[in-house]
Parts: C-alpha cells; structure tokens; sequence
C-alpha cells in the first residue's frame, strides 16, 4: 500500500505599493525587476489559463501551467520542481486592495514536508522582499 506523503503550505504576504491591477499586471511582466519571471536564465511564459510556464534559474528548472487569472485579484497555476520531490504542487497569488496599496499574498500548497518543500518558504520570502521594493521605488 503506498502511504500518501506528508505535505505543508507556505504562506507569504507582502504590502505592495501599488493597486491591485498594477501589482497583478507587474507580477506577470518578466521585465520587471523583482519579479519571479524576471530572474530567470532562461524563461518561457504564457501567462493564460491552460499556459504553460517553464522558469530556471540557477540551473535549476521550474515548471507548470496557469489554472486560473483574474486581474487584479488572483492567479494560481501549478508548480513543480527538483524540490517538489516529483509532486505538483500549487502557487496561488492573491491581489487585496488596502489603503495604502495592496496586500499581495502567496500561498503554496502541496509541497512535501521535506527540506526541499520546506526551502520554499525562503525562496518565496526573498522574492516578495524584490518585488514589494521594487515597486515602493516605483511609486
């Protein structure tokens, strides 16, 4: 009988200083620094329900496909990697207008409670650090 693996969920918020539209439109933009996409070595994207996306960076691949884009409000698309430890995993992205701006969160579920599901957390914490800067210095 095989035992179903143990996974965790990562979360990871941000205030953005920008609305909800700017920060939505600005995460899936590879030209913007701070951005996921944007520190690739290499990049394929097609940022449209059912594309695909394939991202690697330091030698490193990344991999899945969007399941869902609202603009300005959420996206979510599938994630897998060496860390994934051959699960797919999901990354949903949250856009919540405030007054000061938005509050963009990531959740990551389904990553294996393992060291490399677990790096996750650092990854995603370094990369809303880049992109919430880079878009205070925007604005």
């Amino acid at each position: 009988m095989n035992a179903t693996p143990q996974t965790i969920t990562i979360t990871v918020e941000r205030m953005i200083a920008a609305t909800p539209e700017q920060a939505f439109d600005a995460w899936l933009d590879p030209a913007v620094p701070g951005t996921l996409w944007n520190m690739a070595d290499k990049l394929i994207l097609d940022p449209r329900e059912d594309g695909m996306f394939y991202w690697r960076i330091h030698g490193t691949p990344h991999y899945g496909y969007f399941t869902e884009l609202t603009r300005g409000r959420l996206l979510r698309h599938t994630w897998m990697s060496p860390y994934t430890g051959g699960l797919e995993s999901t990354v949903s992205v949250s856009f919540q207008a405030t007054p000061s701006g938005t509050c963009m969160t990531v959740v990551h579920s389904g990553l294996p409670d393992s060291d490399g599901g677990r790096s996750h957390d650092k990854g995603w914490n370094s990369i809303l650090d880049g992109f919430s800067q880079r878009l205070a210095q925007a604005a």
